[in-house]
C-alpha cells in the first residue's frame, strides 16, 4: 500500500479544535476499517516521546487505539517519537485530547459498554487477578508523577471506572517499571482474557478484504 507523501498527518484534539501534527501516515492504513471498540490505551500526560512511540507500535500490534491527555510532556512531532514508532504508525490510530476534561467528555459520549481502569502503584487489583472485558480503556499515568487525582476519581466512579490496578514488582529498590512495559504488560492481560478477539476480529477483515494492510480501528479524527 502506498502511503502519502506528507510530512505529517494533522489530527484534531478532542475537543477544542487544536491541531496536531503526529508522526508520517499516522492511521492512515486503518481509517476506513470498521471500527473497534474492544480495548483502548489511555496515556495521560506521558512525558518521554520514546515511551509513547514504543507504546504507539504495542497498540498497532495488538489493535487498539491509543489516546494522549495532554499537556503532553514533548512535542508531537518529536523526532524521537516517529523513530520508536517506527514504520508502523500508519497501524495505529492516535486521538490526542487537550485535558482529562476533554478526554472524559469524550469518553463519556462513546457508545457502548465501557469503562475506565487505572494503572497505578497503589492498585486495589492485581492485574493478573482482575476480570477484564470488551470496552476496556487502560489508563496509565506519566512517567514521572503517575496519574493524576482527577482520573483516580474517574476509574473509581462506578458510573464510568472500574476500579484500580497495579503490576506486582519489588519495591524496596525499584521505583516504578518503565510506561512502555507497564502497557505493554497490561494491554496483553486483558487482550489474553477476551481470547485476542481484536485480533482475530482483525484478520478476519483482512481476509475478507483481501488486503494485508487492513486493520481494525477507530477514525483517525477525534
Amino acid at each position: 500500500m502506498a502511503f502519502s507523501s506528507n510530512n505529517y498527518l494533522f489530527l484534531f484534539a478532542a475537543e477544542k479544535g487544536v491541531v496536531c501534527s503526529l508522526p508520517n501516515g499516522v492511521g492512515e492504513a486503518v481509517d476506513k476499517t470498521p471500527h473497534n471498540r474492544l480495548l483502548q490505551v489511555v496515556l495521560v500526560h506521558p512525558q518521554i516521546p520514546g515511551n509513547t512511540g514504543c507504546i504507539a507500535r504495542t497498540c498497532a500490534a495488538s489493535a487498539v487505539g491509543l489516546h494522549l491527555v495532554g499537556p503532553l510532556g514533548f512535542q508531537v512531532d518529536s523526532t524521537k517519537l516517529k523513530r520508536a514508532g517506527l514504520d508502523y504508525w500508519p497501524y495505529v490510530v492516535v486521538k490526542v485530547h487537550n485535558s482529562w476534561a476533554d478526554f472524559r467528555n469524550y469518553f463519556i459520549h462513546q457508545e457502548g459498554d465501557k469503562r475506565l481502569l487505572a494503572f497505578t502503584k497503589r492498585g486495589t487489583s492485581i492485574h493478573s487477578d482482575f476480570t477484564y472485558r470488551r470496552g476496556d480503556w487502560l489508563v496509565f499515568g506519566s512517567e514521572t508523577s503517575g496519574l493524576p487525582e482527577e482520573a483516580l476519581v474517574d476509574c473509581k466512579d462506578e458510573e464510568i471506572g472500574g476500579g484500580t490496578i497495579r503490576l506486582p514488582m519489588v519495591d524496596t529498590y525499584v521505583r516504578c517499571l518503565n510506561l512502555s512495559v507497564s502497557v505493554g504488560i497490561g494491554l496483553y492481560e486483558a487482550a489474553r482474557q477476551i481470547n485476542y478477539e481484536q485480533l482475530r476480529t482483525c484478520d478476519q477483515t483482512s481476509n475478507d478484504g483481501n488486503d494485508s494492510s487492513s486493520f481494525i480501528a477507530e477514525d483517525i479524527f477525534a
